[in-house]
């Protein structure tokens, strides 16, 4: 699991800059300027998400079982990742009711993401990975809710409608399709 902690001290540690280290980050940015700054963000982001996804798969080879499967905890992940899809869209619609009520609906989305994934397995490579994220996300939401609520135009039923509508899509493909073709493993399958 070396692979996968190396992937998620990259990935997370430059997510985490902005809320923790950010006169760090600030010097960084006045030092590379502003596109040096994102190229060396995405660079280190990419190469810790390669990681990740390469020491996951290496430790999914040999899965090291931490407790039993609970019965019915994919269904209750399932459930939760409705939530965190919707969410995750409402970072990005315009105008819906969940961002001006959330401030920040990505971050908990990937709080609410992690959860899921931390009920539903039962490895340690699954509870470094969901559970680093979801300590990530815990971390960056406290940082965000301590600035200044982010401005955004009022909420119109059609960006709340649509939020949903393209959530629950995007869940269903997920859940029916998606994640069994690209994760291997069907999450309503067991």
């Amino acid at each position: 699991m070396t692979w996968l902690s190396l992937g998620l001290a990259l990935f997370l540690g430059i997510h985490l800059t902005q809320a923790l280290a950010p006169r760090w980050r600030a010097a960084q940015i006045a030092r590379l300027g502003d596109k040096g700054w994102k190229a060396f963000y995405s660079v280190i982001s990419l190469i810790g998400f390669v990681l990740i996804v390469w020491g996951y798969g290496l430790a999914r080879q040999q899965p090291v079982v931490l407790w039993p499967a609970i019965r019915g905890m994919n269904h209750a992940a399932a459930a939760l990742m409705l939530v965190a899809l919707v969410l995750l869209v409402a970072a990005k619609v315009p105008r819906n009711l969940f961002k001006a009520k959330l401030q920040h609906p990505m971050t908990l989305a990937v709080k609410t993401w992690a959860f899921a994934h931390l009920i539903a397995n039962n490895t340690a490579a699954d509870v470094m990975l969901f559970g680093s994220f979801l300590v990530w996300a815990i971390l960056v939401f406290r940082a965000a809710r301590r600035r200044p609520a982010p401005v955004s135009a009022p909420p119109t039923p059609l960006g709340t409608a649509a939020t949903v509508v393209i959530g629950v899509a995007v869940w269903a493909a997920f859940a029916f399709w998606l994640h069994a073709a690209w994760i291997g493993m069907a999450p309503l399958g067991r």
